[in-house]
């Protein structure tokens, strides 16, 4: 007998190489209805780019996915496991959504540390790599509250790839850095491409768009359209 949980053609009869997949989504808080019966399948090793303007339902999606929110209508599916159902936030994926949230009075690498306890899958030598991958020192005593906003980014961008995860939803990842900075991350985003991660990015620049992403999709008043 197959289980439904671990053997992909058993969920929606859909190819195994689907990493994300949203049925008829939908999410209103009150009577607005931000997300509206969004269908799509996200395969599997590639970068998919999310655009649109601020409120156009990106960042709620991104929620949804993560098991943040719960959908009103639909459902999300990660890894052919129901999302809210099959598992509260999906196993194998790293995230950042907004502005990482980190405690003022620690360094990163104590920040990341403690995060890295809770779950257990990685230990102190694996948080000072993924530091310092993404330029920063990990060797650093200054307390993340005095960090740049830039500094955050980054931190939060190591915090996503810590646990070397399958999936990664960036939501504005390169927010806060300079040009240099932000050619660093896409290089770094690029190798994990390399490495067969699936990753969502939503960006509001177009260069992030262009010269990193397999397929674009357009969300507008809570309406996803393919772009390319």
């Amino acid at each position: 007998m197959r289980d439904e949980k671990t053997d992909p053609g058993k969920v929606s009869g859909g190819p195994p190489d689907v990493a994300i997949r949203l049925e008829h989504l939908s999410r209103a808080f009150g009577e607005e209805t931000v997300l509206k019966d969004v269908t799509r399948d996200f395969e599997q090793g590639k970068i998919h780019g999310i655009v649109g303007n601020n409120g156009s339902g990106k960042t709620v999606m991104m929620k949804c996915i993560c098991g943040f929110l719960a959908p009103t209508r639909g459902r999300v599916l990660v890894n052919y496991r129901q999302v809210g159902k099959d598992v509260d936030f999906p196993p194998d994926m790293g995230v950042i959504i907004e502005t990482p949230g980190f405690l003022p009075g620690l360094s990163g690498q104590k920040n990341l540390e403690l995060l890295a306890s809770l779950q257990k899958k990685v230990g102190r030598e694996e948080v000072r790599e993924a530091i310092r991958r993404v330029g920063l020192d990990p060797d650093s005593r200054k307390p993340v509250g005095k960090y740049s906003l830039g500094m955050r980014q980054r931190l939060g961008i190591a915090q996503a790839i810590m646990e070397d995860p399958a999936i990664l939803v960036l939501d504005e990842p390169f927010n806060g850095l300079d040009k240099h900075g932000a050619a660093q991350m896409r290089e770094l985003i690029r190798g994990l491409r390399g490495q067969g991660k699936t990753i969502l990015l939503a960006s509001h620049n177009q260069v992030d768009i262009d010269e990193l992403c397999d397929t674009v999709c357009e969300m507008d008043a809570g309406v996803m359209s393919l772009v390319r």
